[in-house]
C-alpha cells in the first residue's frame, strides 16, 4: 500500500511540475514576443523618423536653391531644373511624412512633422532675402522640433 501512495505522489508531482513548467514557458514566450514586437516597432520608428528628417532637410535645401535660381533668372534653365528638383524632393518628403503618420500614434509627433513639412514648403515663396532667411530658419527649427518630439517615442 505504501508503494502505491509513493507512486501516486510521484505521478502527481510530475504532473504538477509539467503544468507549472508549461505555464512559465508560455508566459516567457509571450514576454519574448511582446519584446520582439516592441523592439521591431522601435527600430522601424527610428528608420522612419530619421528618413523624414533627412527628406525634410533635403527639401529645405531644394527650396532654397529654387528661390536663389529664380532670383538669378526666373526664366532660366537653372531655375527650371531647381524647380523640378524641389518638386521631386517635395514628393519624397511627403512620402516620408505619410510613413510617419502611419507609424505614429502620438498626435504631437504627427503635428510636428506636418509643421516641418509646411514650413519647408514655404521657403521658396519668400519675396526678399531676409524673408527667405527667416523662413529657412523657421523650417530648420521645425525639423529639429520634430526630431526632439519623435525621439521621445524611441527611448
Amino acid at each position: 500500500m505504501e508503494a502505491i501512495w509513493t507512486s501516486v505522489v510521484a505521478v502527481a508531482g510530475t504532473l504538477l511540475g509539467s503544468v507549472i513548467t508549461h505555464t512559465f514557458q508560455r508566459l516567457a514566450s509571450r514576454r519574448s514576443e511582446v519584446f520582439t514586437r516592441s523592439e521591431a516597432l522601435r527600430q522601424e520608428r527610428i528608420a522612419t523618423y530619421s528618413a523624414f528628417a533627412a527628406a525634410a532637410e533635403d527639401y529645405r535645401h531644394g527650396q532654397s536653391d529654387r528661390w536663389y535660381r529664380k532670383l538669378e533668372d526666373p526664366d532660366g534653365e537653372a531655375f527650371l531644373r531647381a524647380r523640378d528638383e524641389a518638386h521631386r524632393l517635395r514628393t519624397a518628403a511627403r512620402q516620408a511624412l505619410y510613413r510617419v503618420k502611419l507609424l505614429t500614434d502620438d498626435r504631437e509627433v504627427v503635428l510636428a512633422a506636418e509643421r516641418a513639412y509646411r514650413c519647408t514648403s514655404e521657403v521658396s515663396h519668400a519675396q526678399e532675402q531676409a524673408d527667405r532667411d527667416a523662413r529657412d530658419t523657421e523650417a530648420k527649427q521645425a525639423i529639429e522640433a520634430f526630431v526632439s518630439r519623435a525621439s521621445l517615442l524611441i527611448l
